[in-house]
């Protein structure tokens, strides 16, 4: 059974290239280095003056996923300059197994065709 570990943040829109950059040299290189770990995207959606960022990371176990988040899972891991980003640190993340999913891995670039309003 895949798990699917999903955390959510929100950045003022002006911070969006910036936090994006942060996420993949913070996140998304630990989640690639944590034993268990199968893979992540991270989605991004601009509305008004924030962007917000959802991570989905997918796992083997919950084993795993503590093995990166530490004993309390559902507990979001933060790294030290997200404060200087995020509007808000919210605490807990979410965990669901994973029913049915994609059957190949999906590269998008920057233009994807998704609207940036």
């Amino acid at each position: 059974m895949a798990i699917a570990r999903v955390w959510h943040g929100v950045v003022p829109r002006s911070k969006r290239a910036k936090y994006l950059e942060y996420l993949k040299t913070t996140g998304m290189r630990d989640y690639s280095r944590t034993p268990g770990n199968m893979g992540a995207s991270i989605l991004v959606r601009s509305e008004g003056n924030t962007t917000e960022f959802i991570i989905v990371s997918y796992w083997k176990s919950m084993k795993a996923i503590r093995t990166f988040a530490g004993k309390d899972a559902e507990k979001a891991r933060y790294y030290p300059e997200d404060n200087h980003y995020l509007l808000e640190l919210e605490p807990k993340v979410k965990h669901y197994r994973i029913a049915f999913g994609p059957s190949r891995t999906i590269t998008v670039g920057a233009d994807d065709g998704v609207p940036h309003r």
